[in-house]
């Protein structure tokens, strides 16, 4: 959808194999009440769905992750969205790769095609609407005119409510095997990796990554991002969740790889959601040239210092 509401055709590159979008993440916490209270501060519409809880943003159909309970914090699958007609086309893809076919986790009812990744983690892949955005997400810069005031009262700025999903980083434990694995496997590409992380993103036009990878001895979730309009909503989502005691995080600050404002705010169990800005966008038809960068590129542009704990996999522990 543009920012006006107005329809624009699901961007592809022709005759090229490979998923669309990350359609959903799954993860599992102790407690789902606690869950509910965070996203919901975070600005999204956080829905109960059985014994689980759906995450949706504002004005938007899709869900973008579902939490379950567990004695700890648990990364589940990752869904990806692929156009019908390139579905049995990946079938059979994993089958001249050697990959076993699975069939849903018991409880899922799913028409998709179920796999292991090279470090076990579940993963789906279904038909379904390209979340991925076609274009550039639109971001807002403007300035106050002389004369004019330029930031709004606190009592009468509206809530921050990201728009959508923009990537996961998840821990792995072999970045260049995943790498190798989700661009044969998946059709995804590298766009740049530093200091032990690598960022994907898709063929059919997509940000800078809907995927991440960084390096650990066991599979986790680090962060999960969502878009906002504007540094403004940034900052503003950052006061908002320090205003519902979430102060643990880092930010505001900027990054190289992928260019985007960020502000990471810390989850009960050591993983982070990130409002993120003005990420760059890669369309269909750009071959982007993937770099190694110096590990300093894979944090940030400028910013305050990450926590010392920022690079940890609780799920490991």
């Amino acid at each position: 959808m543009t920012a006006i509401g107005g329809y624009i055709q699901p961007t592809r590159r022709g005759g090229a194999l490979g998923v669309h979008s990350l359609d959903q993440f799954t993860f599992a916490v102790p407690d789902l009440k606690v869950a509910e209270n965070f996203y919901k501060s975070f600005g999204l519409d956080v829905r109960e769905s059985g014994n689980k809880l759906d995450l949706y943003t504002a004005g938007h159909s899709h869900c973008w992750g579902s939490i379950g309970e567990a004695t700890k914090k648990t990364l589940g699958h990752l869904t990806f969205g692929v156009f019908e007609e390139d579905l049995p086309r990946f079938k059979a893809r994993f089958e001249e790769l050697g990959i076993e076919l699975l069939d849903p986790p018991p409880g899922i009812v799913s028409n998709g095609i179920w796999i292991r990744d090279c470090n076990g983690l579940l993963v789906e892949l279904k038909v379904a609407a390209k979340s991925s955005p076609n274009e550039k997400t639109v971001f807002s810069s403007e300035s106050s005119a002389p004369g004019a005031r330029g930031a709004a009262s606190r009592h009468v700025w509206p809530p921050v409510a990201p728009r959508r999903l923009a990537h996961v980083l998840i821990f792995v434990r072999d970045v260049g095997a995943s790498i190798k694995f989700y661009t044969e496997a998946l059709g995804l590409r590298l766009s740049d990796q530093a200091g032990g992380g690598a960022f994907m993103h898709g063929i059919h036009g997509s940000d800078h990554h809907m995927v991440a990878f960084g390096q650990s001895d066991a599979v986790g979730m680090h962060h999960c991002s969502w878009d906002v309009g504007s540094v403004q909503d940034v900052g503003a989502g950052a006061m908002q969740m320090a205003d519902k005691g979430f102060t643990a995080g880092w930010g505001l600050g900027r990054h190289v790889l992928g260019s985007n404002y960020f502000h990471y705010v810390r989850d009960p169990w050591g993983s982070y959601s990130e409002y993120s800005a003005d990420i760059d966008y890669i369309p269909s038809e750009i071959d982007w040239k993937s770099e190694s960068h110096a590990p300093e590129n894979a944090f940030f542009l400028w910013g305050p210092a990450p926590p010392a704990d920022f690079h940890i996999n609780y799920e490991s522990q």
